[in-house]
């Protein structure tokens, strides 16, 4: 009689965990919708007050800025929907007497908690293959639109100087350009400081040349109006000169993109042209850590929701609950933009910086549920 029982048994289990999943959906959703209306209505009034003070802008025009930098916060306080959303889930089945009722019939904690956390692994993965892709490209074209918005692609007097690296083994170049145009595709007060390396690895300094202009084409570098000066020798001026280049004819004219805007299939190589351009690739590689690590941190605040509703389902005290959730997601704000700071300034590894948050928490996690289900 008891062999017919087992798939009985199995199926009442599978709808246990099935339930157990869509009220866990259902919080989310609520959660998700509440972080992200206040969100929205912060970068509306952000936007209303920056470029909206500037330029003006209607309405719809403000409300599809909004639509295009809002998704990347929200992507980021995802962790925190996961908590709070996961912690008023469990914490519904506790009002309602159905974690008692489960646990009175024999059911582990582990066997409802892990497939939460398995759902948001699954979220996690999703997030940073699809939904943070799409985020970051809005993003960028955000970026993209407030700066000519507020003039600064128009207006060359308001653009930074443009900073390009270049060379090989032999010879580097590092050129300063006051401003671009754009439309000619030129560079505008452009100095070149040219390097020599020997065979040792050393670098010398060789040579200056200023130029009033200088067009990218062909893998060489047109100088137009130039002046250059070598050490101990006289300046020699130059109607044209053409200096050989390693980089492709669009790259003097693109600004690299900000970690944040830089889609996640597009890091490995954005990390490579920042490397060869000769500047440091720290924050895209934090940046592609922390994206790895997305869903690991899904996971992990899962669990502690979970485990703080576990725990406190015994002790029967909602206001410690809420107090305890709300320093937590403090705590975890603070740990991930302590580790983040480090990590840009290159006082631990990337790698270490975006991993170290979701470890913590998932070690956390455990540990508490650990505690509460075993004792």
């Amino acid at each position: 009689m008891s062999r017919p029982d087992l798939p009985v048994a199995r199926l009442r289990l599978g709808r246990i965990e099935r339930y157990v999943l869509v009220q866990q959906t259902r919080s989310l959703a609520v959660a998700l919708g509440v972080i992200g209306a206040l969100i929205m209505l912060i970068d509306f009034v952000e936007i209303s007050r920056g470029i909206g003070s500037d330029v003006d802008l209607s309405g719809v025009r403000i409300l599809g800025l909004m639509l295009l930098k809002s998704p990347q916060v929200i992507l980021q306080l995802l962790p925190f929907v996961f908590l709070f959303g996961t912690l008023a889930a469990f914490v519904g089945l506790n009002r309602r007497s159905e974690l008692i009722a489960m646990r009175a019939a024999g059911v582990s904690a582990w066997r409802f908690v892990l497939p939460a956390a398995g759902a948001a692994l699954m979220f996690g993965v999703i997030t940073v293959a699809a939904l943070g892709p799409l985020a970051a490209s809005a993003d960028g074209l955000f970026q993209r639109e407030r700066s000519r918005l507020s003039g600064s692609a128009a207006d060359g007097s308001r653009e930074q100087a443009v900073w390009i690296r270049e060379g090989d083994e032999t010879r580097q170049m590092v050129i300063r350009a006051a401003h671009q145009d754009r439309a000619n595709a030129r560079l505008l007060g452009v100095s070149f400081f040219i390097y020599t390396n020997d065979t040792a690895g050393m670098r010398t300094f060789s040579e200056r040349i200023d130029a009033a202009s200088a067009t990218l084409a062909a893998g060489r570098w047109r100088l137009v109006d130039a002046v250059g000066a070598q050490i101990g020798q006289r300046a020699v001026r130059y109607a044209t000169l053409d200096l050989p280049s390693s980089l492709a004819d669009d790259e003097a004219f693109e600004r690299f993109a900000r970690p944040q805007s830089t889609p996640f299939w597009s890091l490995p190589a954005q990390i490579s042209r920042v490397e060869n351009a000769g500047f440091s690739s720290t924050a895209y590689r934090l940046r592609l850590q922390q994206l790895l690590s997305t869903p690991l941190m899904f996971a992990a605040m899962s669990i502690l929701a979970a485990a703080f509703s576990l725990r406190l389902m015994r002790l029967g005290d909602l206001a410690k609950m809420s107090v305890a959730a709300v320093v937590l997601g403090f705590g975890f704000f603070f740990v991930n933009q302590a580790a983040s700071a480090f990590g840009s300034a290159e006082v631990i590894p990337p790698w270490l910086a975006a991993w170290l948050p979701p470890l913590l928490t998932a070690l956390a996690a455990f540990t508490l549920l650990f505690y509460t289900e075993d004792g």
